[in-house]
């Protein structure tokens, strides 16, 4: 069954990564790349080389795409941008917050989730 508001594309629905170079070349080498005349599904963040604004640019081109259902991002990104992704509140596309090799994981940065458990009644801490 499709997500409510994204509409089927021929070949399925897309994942798409924002992340560090070593974050997208796994998943790109994972099978999740896709590069067309118009479009890719993945931007690669040069942390000394990319403006913020390349990477708001690119979450919210993500965001309006309706090929696309998932936007995996690295949690160090998503903070340089949380303005940006603290403001997108659709379900579709799911906005996943995910460690990159030198930044881990902390849930308690990850304002999807905080979203969640708020929702769910869990509060907002561990």
């Amino acid at each position: 069954m499709a997500p409510s508001g994204v509409k089927n594309v021929e070949g399925g629905y897309l994942i798409a990564v924002i992340g560090d170079e070593d974050t997208v070349t796994g998943f790109l080498l994972a099978g999740i790349g896709q590069k067309t005349a118009k479009s890719e599904n993945y931007f690669v963040v040069d942390s000394k080389e990319t403006p913020l604004q390349a990477i708001e640019e690119a979450f919210n081109n993500f965001t309006q795409r309706d090929d696309i259902a998932i936007i995996l991002i690295n949690q160090f990104i998503a903070n340089q941008i949380r303005h940006v992704v603290n403001q997108f509140s659709k379900p579709v596309p799911a906005v996943l917050e995910i460690p990159s090799k030198e930044h881990p994981y902390d849930p308690n940065q990850d304002s999807i989730l905080q979203r969640v458990r708020n929702m769910l009644g869990g509060g907002g801490g561990d």
